[in-house]
């Protein structure tokens, strides 16, 4: 899925409560792409790493550098997740629940990367197993994706209005 809906879903998901809440879930849901991609896009930015040609299909897998590979593996771990969100609890004494726009975007990767481009492999650094699943950018995942998250934002828009 695209950055901005995961940033999205993650509001809407676990961040209802309030700005603050949202904002937070939203960077949550966001941050495994970032922690990956964003270092991958600071690189070219800096002259680090070469300017990939940005095209309608993926690119070539050999094109992108083998860190960016370690680091999508390490921000899409389900394992990682929970261990990140169990230290956090220990450290906190209490649940940031905001933290599950984290696992709610790995979830939704794993059926929606293909072994095309990225698979999430969901249970890293205990298997590199992967579920080939239908690319985000199809239009069956896409407009079903944008349709629903402006159907949930007018209601949870809608909502807040009555409620006041």
């Amino acid at each position: 899925m695209d950055i901005i809906s995961h940033g999205l879903w993650g509001g809407i998901a676990v961040g209802r409560r309030s700005r603050r809440n949202y904002w937070l879930a939203f960077l949550f849901g966001i941050a495994p792409d970032l922690v990956s991609f964003g270092v991958y896009f600071l690189a070219i930015f800096l002259g680090l790493s070469p300017r990939p040609a940005f095209r309608m299909e993926p690119p070539q897998d050999n094109f992108i550098p083998g860190y960016v590979h370690s680091l999508y593996n390490f921000s899409h771990s389900l394992v990682i997740f929970l261990l990140a969100f169990l230290i956090v609890f220990l450290i906190f004494r209490r649940p940031i629940y905001e933290m599950l726009a984290w696992g709610l975007h790995i979830v939704v990767d794993i059926f929606t990367h293909s072994n095309a481009f990225f698979p999430t492999h969901f249970i890293w650094p205990i298997s590199d197993y992967h579920f080939n699943g239908i690319p985000w950018s199809h239009p069956i995942i896409f407009i079903p994706d944008v349709i629903l998250l402006v159907i949930l934002y007018l209601w949870w828009y809608l909502y807040k209005i009555r409620k006041k």
